[in-house]
């Protein structure tokens, strides 16, 4: 128990920044795999085919390798690819992606592939006749986004949004290889100074069992909460 001790004697703080750490690159990837995933399934919905190509491809291609080629693809050429943006609108200096960013961009990038086919069940679970009443009252569009397209698609995706999330935080264990010190990375530190693998990986593995009890209890909540109301079959 010493090795996991507070302070300079011990690497229990480290293991807990660590998991802070993995806590913040999970929100940041899951918050923009959310924004790519409600653009990407607008589009697919939308009447335009070439759009409709186009997330295809992106879904498909994402979903279908993994997801640490992913991350070797974005860090090896994600600086090139910033330059490249950069220069569009002028600048001509250097640009170099901090691990953090990387590995965010890289997760979420993935985690928007997903969230894309969740959001978009969800919106076409959503009761055709709720809508054609809602327009019936004469709700505006926007009113009809607000009060019944809204909290009915959370209602549907949540679930699958849960388990996303969940994705999204064990594949943070990925971006160990650029370096950044989350869960994983301090415990192969860790061991490798201890001489005290199994030790420290049943520390991580037990991190990450927290980390996801907590996530499936605030979900567990969230679905609760979305489906308020919602009378159930006998």
């Amino acid at each position: 128990m010493e090795m996991l001790s507070w302070g300079d004697a011990g690497w229990g703080d480290e293991l807990v920044r660590a998991a802070f750490t993995t806590l913040l690159v999970a929100l940041a990837a899951f918050g923009l795999g959310l924004v790519i995933g409600s653009g990407a399934a607008a589009l697919r919905l939308s009447g335009f085919a070439p759009f409709r190509w186009l997330v295809e491809g992106y879904t498909t291609f994402i979903r279908g390798i993994p997801e640490l080629l992913v991350l070797y693809l974005l860090f090896f050429g994600g600086n090139q690819a910033a330059m490249a943006v950069a220069s569009v609108f002028g600048h001509t200096g250097y640009i170099e992606l901090d691990a953090f960013t990387i590995g965010a961009i890289a997760i979420g990038i993935v985690s928007g592939a997903y969230s894309t086919e969740v959001i978009r069940g969800a919106i076409l679970a959503v009761p055709r006749g709720e809508i054609e009443a809602a327009k019936a009252c004469g709700m505006s569009s926007w009113l009809l986004f607000r009060r019944i397209m809204v909290p009915q698609v959370a209602r549907f995706a949540l679930p699958g949004l849960g388990n996303v999330w969940q994705l999204t935080l064990k594949d943070t264990a990925l971006i160990s290889i650029t370096g950044l010190v989350e869960i994983m990375r301090q415990a192969q530190i860790a061991s490798g100074s201890t001489q005290q693998p199994f030790t420290f990986y049943v520390c991580a593995a037990i991190l990450y069992l927290l980390l996801t009890s907590l996530s499936n209890f605030g979900f567990g909540r969230a679905e609760s909460w979305a489906n308020r109301g919602v009378r159930r079959a006998a």
